[in-house]
């Protein structure tokens, strides 16, 4: 009872109204904190995500022509620093010198993942890439196709130095990669430009490991194995699709269909 008593006589002396705005005006300063540093981090993040999408959109624009011998042209990138994962939208391939048309291939998008802890190292991991519904032009001579030319070029470029534009890694050494897994689905190949073009479509294609037993290997030798497997299917779609074309539209536009495969078939042995 005395100390209920005593409360009174000491309330004054301990401000209390006084003291609690100084409490509220600190809690209002740390969540003002905490909310500038969380709003720098996403700042920071999105910043980061742009950047390597950007380093990732200029090395295929600046080094990826010097692979092909054609014009190559991605229109953008977005590239997660802490996961790995991204996005390439509108990779646009040209066709070789003495052919119709201007390109040869088009794909709206490839995602990838890469292991983060790699990005910016000399050996580059993706543990996928994948390919959805790509657009192939494919034209043929007596014995050359537009793509044939395209895998003999991209072939010359991987030998070893034979590409002085190779990218590099931080040591001065070109750039490597390792595909822990690829895919390529619901791909569709043209035959032939203009009004008598016929779309076929391609079987899937898949490659593992790619890189992994030679600790890495270079662009322009992971776009020759890319190519070798995509050149296989392109193959197998021309001539699976040569009987159905001859009994639905006719003898010649079968034998067209046949010769279209045979020509890339002869040249490089299929889908070595």
């Amino acid at each position: 009872m005395a100390l209920l008593a005593a409360v009174p006589a000491f309330a004054p002396r301990l401000n209390f109204p006084a003291v609690m705005p100084s409490f509220v005006a600190m809690k209002r300063m740390f969540i003002w904190i905490g909310c500038g540093l969380l709003v720098l981090l996403v700042a920071g993040y999105f910043g980061a995500t742009i950047f390597l999408g950007s380093i990732v959109t200029t090395g295929v624009n600046r080094f990826a022509p010097s692979i092909t011998q054609t014009p190559v042209h991605l229109e953008g990138a977005r590239l997660s620093p802490l996961s790995g994962s991204g996005t390439l939208k509108g990779l646009f391939i040209g066709n070789p010198k003495g052919w119709s048309g201007d390109k040869a291939f088009y794909i709206g998008k490839i995602h990838v993942k890469a292991e983060p802890s790699s990005i910016f190292k000399d050996c580059v991991v993706l543990s996928d890439v994948s390919i959805d519904s790509p657009e192939i032009v494919y034209e043929t001579k007596v014995l050359s196709s537009n793509i044939g030319d395209l895998l003999k070029n991209i072939q010359g470029s991987s030998a070893e130095g034979a590409n002085k534009d190779e990218p590099v890694g931080k040591e001065g050494k070109p750039l490597k990669f390792i595909v822990k897994h690829f895919s390529l689905t619901h791909g569709r190949v043209t035959l032939g430009i203009g009004p008598t073009a016929l779309t076929l479509p391609m079987p899937a294609v898949t490659l593992d490991d790619v890189g992994a037993r030679e600790g890495g290997i270079s662009s322009s030798a992971l776009t020759l194995a890319v190519m070798r497997s995509v050149t296989g299917s392109i193959v197998k779609a021309t001539t699976e699709a040569a009987g159905k074309i001859g009994s639905t539209m006719g003898a010649a536009a079968g034998s067209t269909a046949k010769s279209a495969g045979e020509a890339v078939k002869s040249l490089f042995g299929g889908n070595k």
